[in-house]
């Protein structure tokens, strides 16, 4: 199975759940989904997570100076977010439900 297809379809949540932990840059998050196990998530796709979750209101954000290099450009999450982030929770452990019941071939699984 083609796990970038299962990782384009839960970013957003991902995302959502590094960023509920702490506050983050783009890299940043991209690191701490990789070290979280999602070895597989690309840069821009993190980074385009990012932007839509911000334009759609689910994400604040705020630029703080950088001794290293260019500013950070940090996301947080805000009450929209957390409402997202709580509704996608209780959809993905729905399905991650169903699917462990499908795949452990139960038949009570499909009533």
């Amino acid at each position: 199975m083609d796990s970038s297809q299962l990782l384009k379809g839960v970013l957003d949540v991902a995302v959502l759940a590094v960023v509920a932990d702490q506050d983050g840059y783009g890299y940043d998050v991209v690191r701490r989904l990789r070290t979280a196990g999602l070895e597989d998530v690309g840069d821009a796709s993190v980074y385009g997570t990012l932007r839509r979750l911000f334009q759609a209101g689910a994400l604040t954000s705020y630029v703080v100076p950088s001794d290293e290099g260019p500013h950070r450009k940090y996301y947080g999450l805000n009450q929209s977010g957390r409402d997202l982030l709580d509704s996608s929770t209780k959809t993905w452990m729905s399905f991650a439900q169903t699917m462990n019941l499908l795949l452990r071939h139960d038949p009570e699984a499909a009533k």
